[in-house]
């Protein structure tokens, strides 16, 4: 007779209920925007009311502050990877390129209000950060390769090129216009990229 499959984290944990996957998706969606503007510290009681649900619900959903960072560290890694693929198929190859690259300033924004608890997770979780740096890779290396290809852009550029621009918005001195001011790097970035 064949044992039974072991038991894994996930069979002790029933799927969510639709109102219980409704206030987990609220309380991402309002804690991403929190984390931006006022940084990790950002209060989760307040991020609880906004979010329209107690301060236990949100217990229940991430029992620690970590926690919901990671999570939102997850999502904003995984639509930016999935925003090269939508951006590839909509635009033409140096558009979508230039398109991603703003998204990726909306990324930047959301970890920088995150980086005290990043850095707790870089500590405990060093599988996160590489998982997370294949994904940007792959997804910056697609665009850049396709618009290489089509002559848009120039040949010489590597993605490791590319991300360390990119990355270098991230240590721009925080301000109100910290965002316009990014976007205007990429504007230069893309100059420099472009085929003359």
């Amino acid at each position: 007779m064949p044992s039974a499959p072991p038991a894994t984290a996930s069979s002790f944990h029933p799927p969510l209920r639709a109102d219980a996957r409704r206030n987990r998706e609220k309380l991402i969606e309002v804690a991403t925007a929190a984390f931006a503007e006022s940084g990790v510290e950002a209060s989760l009681e307040e991020i609880a009311r906004r979010a329209g649900v107690g301060i236990g619900t949100l217990y229940r959903h991430f029992p620690t502050r970590e926690h919901l960072v990671e999570v939102i560290y997850r999502r904003e890694l995984e639509a930016l990877a999935a925003a090269a693929t939508e951006l590839g198929v909509k635009h033409p190859s140096d558009i979508a390129l230039e398109e991603w690259m703003r998204r990726f300033v909306g990324y930047i924004a959301a970890k920088r209000g995150m980086a005290s608890s990043l850095k707790i997770l870089m500590d405990s979780n060093a599988s996160l950060f590489a998982e997370g740096s294949g994904i940007l890779r792959s997804a910056a290396d697609g665009l850049l390769k396709a618009a290489a290809q089509e002559g848009t852009i120039r040949n010489d550029i590597d993605t490791t090129d590319l991300l360390h621009a990119l990355s270098s918005i991230y240590s721009l001195p925080s301000s109100p216009e910290w965002r316009d001011r990014s976007n205007r790097l990429i504007g230069l970035l893309m100059d420099g990229l472009r085929r003359k």
